[in-house]
């Protein structure tokens, strides 16, 4: 049997719902869900204004990724035609890898931390003109 023919199947053997590996492809799918409503509520609670605009995207993407999951999950035990083909595992797969990847590269790139830098009084500012009170 070749590859193609192994990941385009439509319908799949069984798998009952105690397979080991059902259980912890659900155990993953279901983390990820909870995952979302966690990182939701940290991310109001956080103070760090760049963190929170990074961050904007990462609960909904858990979730869609996690409910997408359980659906393919479910498919497969249930033996859904066309649902249930391991193709959609591998593109399922394919496209997280790449959404971290492109969260990854973008933290790299805009997540800055200011530094502390030294601040010394300059005696020539009493000197300057200032902005003149309203009344």
């Amino acid at each position: 049997m070749s590859i193609v023919t192994y990941l385009l199947w439509p319908n799949p053997g069984m798998v009952p719902y105690d397979n080991s590996k059902v259980v912890a492809l659900f155990c993953c799918c279901g983390a990820m869900v909870v995952a979302a409503f966690i990182l939701r509520v940290w991310r109001r609670r956080t103070t760090n204004t760049q963190l929170r605009k990074l961050s904007r995207s990462w609960s909904g993407a858990l979730i869609w990724f996690g409910v997408i999951g359980l659906v393919l999950l479910i498919s497969r035990t249930e033996q859904i035609s066309y649902l249930s083909m391991r193709i959609w595992w591998v593109v399922w797969a394919v496209i997280l890898v790449v959404y971290i990847a492109f969260q990854l590269r973008q933290f790299q790139t805009r997540y800055y931390k200011k530094l502390p830098g030294e601040h010394y009084a300059d005696p020539r500012q009493e000197y300057l003109p200032r902005k003149k009170k309203r009344r």
